[in-house]
Formats: structure tokens, C-alpha cells, sequence
């Protein structure tokens, strides 16, 4: 089996899977019984917040932990929303978001909240100066990932953030769900309020994640009751879902560390391949993301690609896995202006740690069948 869709989710890890285990097994008290099984439960809860914080270099209580990605966009924008309304009802955002945070906006604009979508260059990426220009006295936040989830291109973070730096009362979040482990990028250097993360992209389980909040930032919180997580998130903890996130961020951040070319190197080697292909037109520019490829194939509808490559146990995508239900063409796509023709045909490649070169040269080889077939 080749699997290439790791943007979509990735395999758990076995230590990752064992983490989970032990801790359902022997620290199963709540974390807020005050009985030695509660308090040994409370002890890990603040060792994982502690571990996080380590890992992302910031306070351990500025960590909250969630059930993913969505539920974190959604705390951190509707969060900010309902905190400082009375300071201004402008957010900003950018065209090619995830569904989590485009979704939430449009909510909010029912709600009275006034959103500006701002559009992307042809390489994907959001100008400072656009959201310099839509800049307004009442702009509560700006919303811009890191990575893109289907162009795999990186965003100017550090350049947003030194232009929020002097604004109060904007703050400024990051969904950083797929550059986590493979792009690096420091959130106290860069001025970031808000950041999102979700253990199933780096190896770690569904259902878990977490929100960094800024310590001077006030949050409304999405969940009411007993005021768990610095009262942030009410509701039991998920203790042995947080640890195991918090074992597959110290992983994956070692891999980075010491394996952070492997996966470049799976890129330059699978837009070699596809070179040859007259066919394929690449639409992830150079020196973006390395683990996201995604590439156009004219005339072949991609669907009928990807099911060919199923039956011969290859796993790609289409475009995110949270929109592929959706009609055809690909709303990031059709945002960089691509002629419709690659805007729905396109096909994403996303790579981890654990793939190898001659899992790209047989991609390649079987690919090149089933288009040869496709023609005849």
C-alpha cells in the first residue's frame, strides 16, 4: 500500500496508540476528584500542558486543549468574536481557508459581524499590503493559516504579525493544522494570538488538538459548565487523548528536526516524475510547503483517476478532505485563477515522514498506466 494523503489524516503512531492505552488503563479518575485517582489524573493533565508548552515555547496555561482543528478555529474565532464586540465587529480573513474558519465567519455574519474575504495571488499567497489596506479601526481579527491544505503554499505570518504588532485590540490567528511539523514557525516571534492545531494531521489521533491563547487575551468560551481549562473549555478532559497529542507533537517535532529534507526530497523527486508527463501541469509552486503537491491533469476528470489508483492500493486526494464531497472544482484553485480546466482536475499528493522515493517512482509508473489506458 502506498498511502499519499497525510494532509487529510495520518496513521497514529504505535508509541502514540500505547500513550493512549496506558493512560486510559491506570489514570482513568477525573482529573477533578479530589481522591488520589483524580489528583494522579490532574498531575498528567498539568505535565501535558507543561510538555506543550514546551513544545511550542510558550506558558503551559495559555494551552488549551481540544478535539481538533475545527473546534479550534471555531473557539478562536467565535472566542474573539463574542469577547471584544463592543470594540468592533470587523474580521479579517483570507478566500482560501479552511471550511472551520470560512464557515465560522459566515456564522458570524449573521450574528452582525462584518467579514472581509481577502483574494490570493496566483502562487496562493495573501498580500500584506491587502490586509493593510482593509484595515479598520474596529478589525477585531485577522485569520490566516500557515500552510494552505491544498496548494501546500506558505503564508507571510511574520510579516502579518509585525503589522497587527502596534494594534491593540487586533488579534491575530494562525491555523497552523498542516505546517506543524513540517514548516517551522515560532509563535512568540511573530505575533501570533491564536493558534490552532490537530493531532490527526501529525500522527497523533482523531479527535484531539489544541488552542493557543495568549495569556492578555480574553476568550468567550464556546462550551458552558465547569470551568475547565482556565475556564476555556468546560467539560471533562480528555486525558488520554491529550497525552497522546502531546506524544505525537514530541515526535513529530523530532522528526523535523533531524528528517526535515527527507520529505523536500519526496517532493523534488515526484515533480521530477511528473515532468515527463506531458500532461500534468504542477500547481504547487517551488519552495513552499514539502509535503504538499498538487498538480492538474487536463481532460481527466480526477475522480476517475484516484479510484483507478485505489484498485491498485495507492491513497491520494483530490483536494481537502473536508470539501471533496463538494461539487468539482476546487475553491482554493479557482482562487489562484487557474483556467477551469486544472482548477477540476486536480490531484493533491501529500507526503510524510514515513514514505520513501520508491514509493514516488511506482506513484509515477502506475499513474503513467492509467493514463495511458484512460486515452485509448
Amino acid at each position: 500500500m502506498i498511502y499519499f494523503d497525510n494532509s487529510a489524516t495520518t496513521k497514529p503512531l504505535q508509541e502514540v496508540l500505547e500513550s493512549f492505552h496506558t493512560v486510559s488503563e491506570s489514570y482513568y479518575g477525573n482529573a477533578s476528584s479530589v481522591h488520589r485517582l483524580g489528583l494522579e489524573a490532574s498531575r498528567i493533565l498539568r505535565k501535558a500542558h507543561e510538555q506543550a508548552g514546551l513544545l511550542l515555547n510558550v506558558n503551559p496555561e495559555e494551552i488549551i486543549f481540544t478535539s481538533g482543528g475545527t473546534e479550534g478555529n471555531n473557539l478562536a474565532i467565535k472566542g474573539i468574536a463574542y469577547a471584544y464586540q463592543s470594540r468592533g465587529k470587523h474580521i479579517i480573513t483570507s478566500k482560501i481557508e479552511h471550511p472551520s474558519v470560512l464557515v465560522a465567519c459566515e456564522f458570524l455574519a449573521t450574528q452582525g459581524f462584518e467579514i472581509t474575504y481577502l483574494p490570493v495571488d496566483q502562487t496562493g499567497v495573501v498580500k500584506v499590503d491587502d490586509i493593510k489596506a482593509a484595515l479598520r479601526e474596529d478589525t477585531i481579527l485577522v485569520s490566516i493559516m500557515h500552510v494552505n491544505n491544498e496548494l501546500g503554499t506558505i503564508q507571510p505570518i511574520k510579516e502579518i504579525g509585525a503589522l497587527l504588532s502596534d494594534r491593540r485590540y487586533t488579534f491575530f490567528h494562525v491555523d497552523d493544522v498542516q505546517g506543524f511539523g513540517k514548516v517551522k514557525l515560532e509563535l512568540k516571534d511573530n505575533g501570533i494570538d491564536l493558534y490552532t492545531l490537530s493531532g490527526h494531521k501529525i500522527h497523533g489521533l482523531k479527535g484531539t488538538g489544541l488552542l493557543y491563547v495568549k495569556k492578555q487575551v480574553r476568550l468567550a468560551p464556546l462550551f458552558h459548565g465547569g470551568g475547565q481549562q482556565f475556564e476555556r473549555r468546560s467539560g471533562t478532559e480528555n486525558l488520554p487523548g491529550i497525552v497522546s497529542l502531546v506524544k505525537a507533537m514530541r515526535v513529530v517535532t523530532e522528526y523535523h528536526l533531524h528528517h526535515a529534507e527527507h520529505i523536500q526530497q519526496l517532493n523534488n523527486k515526484l515533480r521530477l516524475e511528473l515532468s515527463h508527463f506531458p500532461e500534468v501541469v504542477i500547481n504547487t509552486i517551488e519552495d513552499q510547503a514539502p509535503h504538499i503537491l498538487n498538480f492538474s491533469i487536463p481532460g481527466f476528470k480526477p475522480e476517475v483517476i484516484l479510484h483507478a489508483l485505489t484498485e491498485r492500493n495507492i491513497f491520494v486526494s483530490t483536494k481537502s478532505a473536508c470539501s471533496s464531497k463538494k461539487p468539482d472544482e476546487s475553491a482554493v484553485l479557482s482562487a489562484i485563477q487557474l483556467p477551469r480546466a486544472q482548477s477540476t482536475s486536480a490531484i493533491r499528493v501529500s507526503f510524510s515522514y514515513h514514505n520513501n522515493e520508491g514509493e514516488v517512482e511506482l506513484f509515477a509508473r502506475v499513474l503513467k498506466k492509467i493514463l495511458k489506458d484512460l486515452k485509448k
